[in-house]
C-alpha cells in the first residue's frame, strides 16, 4: 500500500444517486466520471448521514453522525408543521479535532475549494485545520448565481461571465500543480448542482436537442402530489420529476464532469496519479420534489429532503491506484461517517476513536478483502425539509431498512434487496422485526441525543 498518498475528496452538492451515465442515466452525460469508476471501485449502497448538506458535511469532516453533533439539518433552516422544530447547532464546533486536522498534524498540506456551509466567519474551514479556503463562506449556495460577479469573500470574482465550477476546478489545479513533494488533502466541494440550476448555453443547447431526440419533451416530467406538510409551503403542492429530462441540469452535470477530468488530467500531468487516492460522492439525494424540481432518482423513492433512498443513497466512487482494483462494484453499505477513519488508515496515520466515534473504516474492502459494517446505518432528521419530507429517524439493518415517523408515530418496514423502490410496506406483516429494529433505533437515538420535536399547539 502507498505511504500516505495524495488525498482528492471530490463532494457534489445535491448530486442524485441515477445523475451519472455510469449510475444508469440515459440522458445525462458523464464520460470522465465514469472513466474514474472503471479506473477503480463503485458503490452501489453508500449513504449520506442526513437527506440535506450542512450536516452530512460536518460529519464527514467529524467521524460523528449529524444527531451526536447537534446539527440536524441545513445551516438557516427553520420550518415547523404538525410538529414545532428543534433547536440545532448552527455550525462546526472548534471543538472538534477535524479530519483536516488530523491530516494536516500527520504531514499533509489541507486545502478546502468551494462550499463550506458550517457556519460563519469564527468557524471558516481556516479554523478546522484548513491552510488554505477558496470558495468557503456561509453561504449553501451561489446566492448570486454561478456567473461572475459571485460576491463571495472568500473568492475573488473572475471576469464577468466567468463560469463558477469552472473557476474553482482552475483553482484546484492551480494548488496541485505547486503542491511540492509533500502530501495534500484537496477538499474539493463544489457548489454544483444545487440551484440555481444555471448552464451555459451551448450545454443547454446539446441537451435540448437530446431531450428532443429522445422524446422526452413529448413525456410528462413533473406529476403534482400533496400538499407540503410544512408550515411556510402549506398552501403549495409537491412536485415530483419521474424522469430525467432537464436540459439545464444536464447541462450542469455534463460541464462539472468535464471539470472533473480536468482535475484529473491535472494529477497525471504533474505526476500525481499514481500517488492519488480519489473519492468522488455527494452529500444528500437529488433535488426531485420541490424548487423546479430538476432531476429525477427513480427506482430510488423521492429525493433531497427525505429520509427514503432517493434521499440519503448517493453515488459513491474511489480511484486508489496499486490498491483498489479497476473496474470493481461493491454491495456493502457504507456511510459518510466512515471516511475519517478510513482516511487516518489509507494515510498510515493513528486512528481518533474518541473523535470518529460514529465511523468505519472500510479500507478492508478497498484492498479487496471481505469487510461488512459491524453496526447498523442511522439517519435522525427532525424536521421538515423544504422538499415535503417530515420529522422521523432511520435504519438499515443488513437488508432491512426501517423509518419511523415522528407526526404519527407510524412505521415503515423495507427490504431492499427485493425492493429498492421502498413500494411494499412490510411494517404490518412482519411486525416483531420492525418492533425489534425500533428499539435499536431508539437505543441508538438515545445514545446520541438525537432531540423529538413536540406537538405544534397553533397547526391546523
Amino acid at each position: 500500500m502507498p505511504k500516505q498518498p495524495n488525498i482528492l475528496f471530490i463532494l457534489i452538492d445535491d448530486m442524485g444517486w441515477r445523475d451519472l451515465s455510469c449510475q444508469g442515466s440515459i440522458y445525462y452525460e458523464t464520460p470522465q466520471i465514469d472513466r474514474l469508476a472503471a479506473q477503480g471501485m463503485r458503490f452501489t449502497d453508500a449513504y449520506a448521514s442526513c437527506p440535506v448538506c450542512s450536516p452530512t458535511r460536518a460529519s464527514l469532516l467529524t467521524g460523528k453522525y449529524p444527531a451526536r453533533l447537534g446539527m440536524t439539518t441545513w445551516i438557516g433552516d427553520k420550518s415547523r408543521g404538525k410538529l414545532l422544530d428543534v433547536p440545532y447547532v448552527d455550525h462546526l464546533a472548534l471543538e472538534e479535532f477535524s479530519l483536516a486536522k488530523s491530516l494536516k498534524q500527520g504531514g499533509y498540506q489541507t486545502w478546502h475549494v468551494g462550499k463550506w456551509h458550517l457556519g460563519g466567519r469564527d468557524f471558516y474551514p481556516e479554523h478546522h485545520g484548513f491552510d488554505m479556503n477558496i470558495g468557503g463562506c456561509a453561504w449553501g449556495h451561489p446566492r448570486k448565481g454561478y456567473w461572475s460577479p459571485y460576491g463571495i469573500e472568500t473568492l475573488s470574482d473572475g471576469p464577468e461571465g466567468e463560469y463558477l465550477t469552472d473557476r474553482l476546478t482552475d483553482e484546484a489545479i492551480n494548488l496541485i500543480r505547486n503542491s511540492g513533494d509533500q502530501p495534500f488533502f484537496l477538499y474539493m466541494s463544489h457548489y454544483a448542482v444545487h440551484t440555481p440550476i444555471q448552464a451555459k448555453a451551448e450545454d443547454v443547447e446539446r441537451f435540448t436537442q437530446k431531450a428532443q431526440a429522445m422524446g422526452l419533451d413529448k413525456l410528462t416530467a413533473v406529476v403534482e402530489g400533496e400538499f407540503y406538510p410544512c408550515e411556510h409551503k402549506k398552501n403549495q403542492r409537491v412536485a415530483r420529476r419521474i424522469i430525467q429530462s432537464n436540459p439545464v441540469y444536464a447541462a450542469m452535470v455534463w460541464n462539472l464532469d468535464w471539470n472533473i477530468g480536468r482535475l484529473l488530467e491535472a494529477l497525471r500531468a504533474n505526476g500525481k496519479e499514481q500517488d492519488t487516492l480519489v473519492i468522488f460522492t455527494s452529500d444528500n439525494g437529488g433535488l426531485s420534489t420541490a424548487e423546479a424540481t430538476p432531476t429525477s432518482n427513480k427506482p430510488l423513492n423521492e429525493g433531497k429532503g427525505w429520509m427514503y433512498e432517493g434521499g440519503v443513497r448517493e453515488p459513491l466512487i474511489i480511484r486508489w491506484p496499486g490498491v483498489v482494483s479497476e473496474n470493481s462494484i461493491t454491495h456493502e453499505p457504507v456511510t459518510t461517517t466512515d471516511f475519517y477513519p478510513t482516511l487516518l488508515q489509507a494515510a498510515g496515520l493513528p486512528l481518533r476513536p474518541e473523535q470518529h466515534v460514529d465511523g468505519e473504516s472500510f479500507l478492508p474492502l478497498l484492498q479487496g478483502e471481505a469487510w461488512k459494517h459491524a453496526s447498523s446505518i442511522f439517519w435522525h432528521y427532525p424536521h421538515y425539509g423544504n422538499q415535503g419530507g417530515t420529522p422521523g429517524s432511520a435504519m438499515r439493518h443488513g437488508d432491512w431498512k426501517l423509518l419511523e415517523f415522528f407526526e404519527d408515530d407510524r412505521l415503515e418496514l423495507y427490504n431492499l434487496r427485493d425492493d429498492l423502490e421502498e413500494k411494499y410496506d412490510l411494517a404490518p406483516s412482519n411486525r416483531p422485526l420492525a418492533e425489534r429494529l425500533r428499539e435499536e433505533l431508539h437505543a441508538w437515538r438515545n445514545q446520541v441525543g438525537g432531540l423529538i420535536p413536540q406537538p405544534n399547539p397553533e397547526w391546523n
